[in-house]
């Protein structure tokens, strides 16, 4: 990935350069349990906010950020499945309703630091957020507004991975920032293998053929049709976020078959 650059601007102020310039960063359920003594650590996401708003807060001509949240640190559907009934559909939708609780409660965060932002649900809820509308969505971005999609698609038997693909694809965005909380993309499980090595770069046929944990394969296949690069990179470690934003290398980068396969120790 192309290294930050820094630009002078009218007033000779150094100023980044960024390689992104509309982003939408995908942040899952785990990560924002932090070290799971709770359903939601404050502080993993007073951390996300702080670092959105480092680079948000340089005005319109600098990165616009959109957010996807998971629910799986509250309520995962396909782990309830048969639970006392409950069928798949059923499940699936109360896990989109926790993807909601994690939202607001991020939204709460960014405007507590000053960051506008905005919620939109992939199915109404009007007494607490926005319905998505693609084209307010994209006026919000144009505003320097955040803007968190939650419900995932709205629809049952798709992932939040699969939410990210869509609206990055539907509001322009250049990429996916995929926020876990491990260092990216292994040949090999690092919990239970010392030796497995971090893979910098991947194809989307690598992913799809090897079988790599990266996303599912709708969400994969999804950024492959619409030629979405996905960053893979872990959100505990301090200032990766900022640092995927601006384009430094962090994580793992999977792109175009231009970008060759390649591995650290």
């Amino acid at each position: 990935m192309t290294p930050l650059r820094m630009t002078v601007n009218d007033v000779g102020m150094s100023k980044p350069s960024y390689k992104w310039q509309r982003v939408l960063l995908k942040v899952s359920g785990e990560a924002l349990a932090g070290d799971h003594a709770q359903n939601i650590d404050p502080k993993i996401t007073m951390a996300i906010a702080r670092e959105v708003a480092s680079v948000t807060r340089l005005g319109i001509e600098a990165c616009l950020v959109a957010i996807v949240v998971g629910g799986g640190n509250i309520f995962r559907g396909s782990s309830w499945v048969g639970s006392s009934g409950l069928d798949r559909s059923s499940a699936d939708h109360i896990g989109m309703l926790a993807t909601v609780m994690n939202a607001i409660f991020l939204q709460a965060t960014m405007e507590s630091i000053g960051i506008p932002t905005r919620v939109q649900t992939a199915f109404r809820m009007c007494e607490v957020a926005e319905p998505y509308i693609r084209r307010r969505a994209i006026r919000h971005l144009e505003k320097g507004r955040v803007v968190i999609f939650a419900a995932g698609t709205g629809n049952p038997f798709f992932t939040t991975d699969t939410a990210a693909a869509l609206r990055c694809a539907e509001i322009n965005a250049e990429v996916v920032l995929k926020a876990t909380n491990v260092d990216g993309v292994f040949d090999d499980d690092p919990r239970h293998n010392p030796n497995a090595r971090l893979l910098e770069t991947l194809t989307y046929q690598d992913v799809l053929s090897r079988d790599l944990s990266v996303m599912d394969m709708t969400a994969i296949t999804l950024c492959q049709e619409n030629n979405i690069p996905v960053v893979v990179f872990n959100l505990t470690k301090s200032g990766n976020i900022s640092k995927a934003i601006l384009g430094e290398r962090v994580g793992t980068l999977v792109g175009e078959p231009s970008v060759s396969t390649t591995a650290r120790a």
